[in-house]
């Protein structure tokens, strides 16, 4: 299996590594930000994180990820509203 890095061709393949990427990152400090108690901070970036890996989803028409990730947003945006 080659390396994303090796991969990187048309800019639609740039686009889906600079935001899956980045949706990771910003899901990995969400993590952190729960793990320090630094709410709400914790969702805003897991919002980041939910809505950036739909997007990936949706740019590799991947069903599957879009509908996991989807159900997370739709979950995470009722128990923000419900609070």
């Amino acid at each position: 299996m080659q390396s994303d890095v090796l991969v990187l061709g048309s800019p639609r393949e740039r686009l889906v590594f600079a935001v899956k990427w980045g949706a990771s990152a910003v899901q990995i400090m969400g993590y952190t930000a729960t793990g320090f108690g630094w709410a709400p901070w914790n969702l805003y970036m897991f919002l980041v994180g939910v809505v950036g890996w739909f997007a990936v989803g949706a740019l590799w028409n991947d069903k599957a990820l879009m509908l996991v990730h989807l159900v997370a947003l739709g979950a995470m945006i009722a128990g923000m509203v419900s609070d």
